[in-house]
């Protein structure tokens, strides 16, 4: 026979009999079995004599529990992109199961009910990697609609890897926000024992309820502990570690404030946010404009800039405080001549941006004669302490909303993507 996970089989190899659940395998040559212990276990198939099927797998459809709305409450609207923070494992099958419907949530994570009035849906499920421009506006609509519906704020549950574009991209994209709109992911899945899911979303709702806070913020473990959550800036803040539940971390700021998920106490250490007030938001949305983002190494080429011609916009990742290999210091450097012959032919078509490679910082390009040579063929950004990613996002936008005033917008502290004095 050929089983499938969720079956009840009963395994009879060469030497033993075992008995158990099918999983999903990823190899062809073996089984997965869960043994009734609760240990799974690999068996290869030129080893099996038997399979016998002792039940098959039936689907049990549980009754949803129903989210109760009270009045005094908060309203808070969770939109969900996927991720995984509302999933589940089913250790029947081994499949990953979404949880998205406010009685979904309500279950998993009970606390919330306590919070506010939850609503909850999926609005895409897919992989943060994927995102492109038109995805955040579609984030933007979904948002605008909750709030026209009378959500008191909004968290928008997304995957770690590109969190920090999506918080800077809706950060430009929502004009006049009068509701919070937090950003929240997981860095281990709901299943797991050492996941941050409940306490990041729980701390967000907190924050959300007990503040006059009005802007795009990232809600994620300050440290390893379960014990502090931070409210980052969705501008100034950056994932600086792959897999640590504290991976993101604010950059040349504060961040705007803390929850103690203990005693649900707020500690604000920024307080020159945007206030709630009421007001018409508008939606600057992004349209379907090419940037580049090259990051600056030793032995650069020119033909490494030259596809960039065709976009429509450049971010250079500078070292130092803005620096480029345009140099030619000897016989080995000649190369740097193409370099800064191509930069200069770029700049004449498409605005070129410099950031920082360093994260912290600012670019300064008038310290140093390199800096000020690329000011002169036309690169700018010149004081920016934006995050590459930042500046990537903020460029996108400009030119989405407004392509013929690029080097004033880039230059303008629109949204508090600058800081006139960098921070600790």
């Amino acid at each position: 026979m050929d089983p499938h996970p969720g079956d009840k089989v009963l395994i009879e190899t060469v030497d033993k009999q075992m008995e158990g659940t099918m999983m999903p395998s990823v190899r062809d040559d073996s089984f997965v079995l869960k043994l009734n212990t609760g240990y799974n276990v690999g068996i290869l198939k030129k080893k099996i004599k038997k399979v016998a099927l002792l039940e098959k797998y039936k689907e049990h459809k549980l009754e949803k529990p129903k989210a109760a709305h009270a009045k005094g409450k908060k309203t808070i609207s969770i939109l969900h992109t996927g991720g995984t923070i509302a999933s589940k494992v089913d250790y029947n099958t081994g499949a990953v199961i979404a949880r998205y419907s406010p009685e979904e949530l309500v279950d998993m994570f009970p606390e919330m009910e306590k919070i506010a009035n939850i609503q909850s849906r999926l609005i895409s499920n897919m992989f943060s990697e994927d995102m492109r421009f038109q995805h955040y506006n579609i984030m933007a609509r979904e948002i605008a609609k909750e709030i026209e519906a009378g959500a008191d704020g909004i968290i928008l549950t997304h995957g770690t890897d590109t969190l920090h574009f999506t918080a800077a991209a809706l950060s430009f994209i929502l004009e006049d926000l009068p509701v919070p709109v937090i950003l929240v992911g997981a860095q281990r899945s709901s299943d797991r024992g050492s996941s941050d899911a409940a306490m990041n979303l729980v701390c967000a709702a907190e924050w959300i309820t007990q503040t006059d806070f009005a802007e795009v913020a990232i809600c994620m473990h300050k440290s390893m502990s379960d014990d502090v959550c931070w409210i980052l800036p969705g501008l100034k803040c950056r994932k600086m570690h792959s897999s640590r539940r504290d991976a993101f971390k604010p950059v040349n700021c504060l961040p705007y404030g803390e929850v103690e998920y203990a005693t649900r106490s707020m500690h604000i250490f920024d307080s020159s946010y945007r206030r709630r007030e009421k007001g018409s938001l508008t939606l600057k949305l992004f349209t379907d404009v090419k940037v580049g983002l090259l990051k600056a190494h030793p032995h650069m080429f020119a033909d490494e800039l030259k596809p960039y011609s065709k976009y429509d916009g450049l971010v250079l990742e500078g070292t130092g405080m803005g620096h480029w290999p345009i140099n030619v210091v000897d016989k080995i450097t000649e190369e740097h001549k193409s370099i800064y012959d191509t930069v200069t032919k770029i700049a004449k078509k498409i605005p070129v941006v410099m950031a920082p490679q360093t994260i912290n910082g600012r670019v300064d390009m008038n310290v140093y004669s390199t800096g000020r040579d690329l000011q002169r063929i036309g690169v700018i950004g010149n004081f920016s302490d934006m995050t590459p990613e930042t500046t990537y996002i903020k460029l996108a936008w400009v030119l989405s909303n407004y392509p013929k005033y690029v080097k004033e917008r880039m230059t303008e502290n629109i949204r508090g993507e600058f800081n006139t004095r960098l921070q600790h």
